[in-house]
């Protein structure tokens, strides 16, 4: 969508006569866009003044064309400033300016490539790298208007900071962004000249297409092949996303569902169901990448952001030019009502138990289902874990009958096998007979699974073991119930966790969104927010006090009130959620803690006699 869109002489007259943030204003507000705060109005007054300075040039014609606030197809991200046009060679090109108002800038750590530390919205912020934002918008049009490809258009990303000071010039041409400010240059305060040079390179007079913009704006949004190829050759041999056993028959199922969409235009839902390990987010990212190898409009949704940062990062192997080609296909649940019905051909819903109802009163299971012409979720419903979580097959019927989508729930669309917890379905029987989930369970002799999992007396013993075995390949992690508050987040202490014997550590680390491959980040706790959706070889598990043992009743117990008074989020120590409710869940959020291992799972609990009781029950 593109909010103000004119030729250069129209645009210099506009700033000329200081019409010309009302003028964006008017627009955003006509389009219905989230725009025109204050902060927003003012950058509007200040940045376009420069700008005018940029194209307001004779060697640039007055037929040029200049847009302002484009909304990238299938995002929310707006471009700040777009010339189109053609070069000396009649060659058609679209130069993207990212726009910043800073004046000074910090680099953040050495091993944080993307980022920088600047004062924005009137706070000290850690923010993209301004040549880093503009790479990644420039790819995401490259890889989704067909137009681009068509046309042989080609996209030139900057940025321009024509407040920054020069003598902190130093700081965003720091060699740890090269890769970045090499793909899209940027410009600074005294380097007006050079920013003038750099766009007349590209653009100088009125491409012989017409208006370039708006035959992207209205050309066909799908995959193109760059996009394609790139998603094929990353998941192809990768042995974290190989199809083994019925995942393979519901990846055909699912194919075959979607190709009929296709074919009669009618809506369809799919239902998948599988418990922990059994491999629906492998399953999720094989359909993603057949569906974008047809050129199918898809998309990989979650809840949570760490899954999907997680999968970026193990399908580019952290290559940070490949992760911003994908980015695209990764989203959250939250947005999707801004989508018309059918926008999408597939939306792939993992984790599809977490979907909630925003606090816009927005039911983000409908949500995707409407947007989608075939919605596909992943669900298990026993990893539902907060009071907001609605994601189940009751309320994905619901909404398919509201929608008029075909419902499409088939016996050979659950998933059994095990691919975590050494492969042992029973593994997943003995968590829900020893946490006394289920009321109807086998015996399950551990011995026979070859799983190593150990109760531990001493926290710092788990640690020290689990550090050992994270030191093989970095697969080994901590993580807890959400019992103990954050302190270190809230500038209260310096850990967040003490346990017993002098054991202290800290939650997982806010902006870590990869705590679960992360090389540094083995030290820090997890959260079950942060846990859910991955796997590791081996797990520590600490169970705090919201989980005991009665040793009279012989019965498990939970206590709501033990969660922190920090967790915003479950709903659990609500006082309007039921002790039923809240005895599901907690159940549930163990169950899921103690399933993310492949090899091996070690546990301590605060609660001696539950220590005492899982002991007992590993020697029955």
């Amino acid at each position: 969508m593109i909010v103000y869109n004119d030729s250069k002489a129209q645009f210099v007259s506009d700033v000329v006569n200081n019409e010309i943030a009302d003028k964006i204003l008017e627009l955003t507000r006509k389009y219905g866009l989230c725009a025109g705060q204050d902060r927003e109005y003012i950058s509007w007054q200040n940045s376009m003044q420069f700008m005018r300075n940029i194209v307001d040039s004779k060697d640039i014609d007055d037929d040029v064309r200049i847009a302002i606030e484009y909304q990238i197809p299938l995002t929310s991200k707006r471009v700040d400033f777009i010339i189109s046009g053609s070069d000396a060679d009649n060659n058609n090109n679209v130069v993207i300016v990212e726009l910043k108002q800073w004046t000074t800038a910090e680099v953040v750590d050495d091993e944080m490539t993307y980022c920088v530390r600047t004062y924005v919205a009137n706070a000290d912020r850690i923010v993209s790298h301004p040549s880093y934002q503009a790479y990644a918008y420039s790819r995401f049009i490259y890889n989704y208007a067909q137009t681009v490809s068509d046309e042989n258009i080609k996209i030139v990303p900057c940025a321009y900071l024509h407040n920054f000071a020069p003598e902190s010039k130093s700081v965003l041409a720091n060699p740890i962004y090269e890769q970045w400010y090499k793909a899209a240059p940027f410009f600074i305060k005294n380097e007006v000249g050079k920013f003038s040079d750099f766009v007349k390179k590209y653009v100088t007079k009125k491409s012989s297409k017409g208006d370039l913009l708006y035959l992207i704006d209205n050309g066909r949004i799908r995959p193109t092949k760059a996009l394609q190829d790139s998603l094929v050759s990353m998941v192809k041999g990768n042995k974290e996303f190989m199809l083994l056993d019925e995942q393979a028959v519901v990846y055909d199922m699912c194919v075959k569902t979607m190709t009929q969409c296709k074919k009669d235009e009618k809506k369809r839902t799919i239902v998948i169901q599988g418990g922990p390990g059994t491999g629906k987010s492998v399953l999720a990212i094989n359909l993603l990448m057949e569906f974008i190898n047809k050129k199918w409009n898809a998309s990989y949704i979650t809840k949570n952001r760490a899954p999907r940062d997680v999968f970026k990062e193990l399908l580019t192997k952290s290559d940070a030019k490949k992760k911003v080609n994908i980015e695209g296909l990764f989203k959250s649940s939250f947005g999707l009502s801004a989508y018309k019905s059918n926008f999408f051909d597939c939306l792939i819903v993992d984790e599809a138990h977490r979907l909630i109802r925003d606090q816009y009163g927005k039911n983000h299971v409908w949500d995707c289902i409407n947007a989608s012409l075939c919605t596909i979720f992943l669900l298990d419903e026993d990893q539902a874990i907060t009071i907001k979580d609605i994601g189940s097959v009751a309320e994905v019927e619901k909404c398919c009958r509201d929608l008029r989508s075909i419902f499409v729930m088939r016996a050979e669309a659950k998933l059994v096998s095990q691919f975590r917890c050494n492969g042992s379905d029973a593994y997943i029987q003995f968590i829900d007979k020893l946490l006394q989930r289920a009321k109807e369970t086998v015996d399950v002799e551990l011995s026979d699974l070859n799983y190593d999992f150990q109760v531990f007396d001493n926290p710092n013993d788990l640690r020290n073991v689990l550090r050992e075995k994270n030191k093989i390949n970095n697969k080994a992690r901590m993580v807890a119930g959400y019992c103990y508050n954050w302190n270190v987040k809230n500038n209260r202490d310096e850990y967040d966790i003490y346990l017993e014997d002098g054991f202290k550590a800290k939650w997982n680390l806010p902006g870590d969104n990869i705590w679960a491959i992360n090389p540094n980040s083995f030290e820090e706790v997890g959260c079950i927010h942060t846990a859910q959706g991955l796997e590791f070889d081996y797990v520590g598990v600490f169970i705090g006090r919201d989980l005991t043992y009665n040793p009279e009743t012989h019965k498990v117990e939970t206590h709501q009130d033990m969660i922190s008074k920090d967790d915003k989020s479950s709903g659990i120590r609500n006082r309007t959620t039921s002790p039923e409710l809240a005895h599901r869940l907690l159940l549930n959020t163990y169950k899921t803690l103690l399933t993310r291992g492949q090899k091996g799972c070690y546990v301590y609990c605060e609660d001696k006699n539950l220590r005492d009781y899982f002991k007992a029950f590993l020697n029955k």
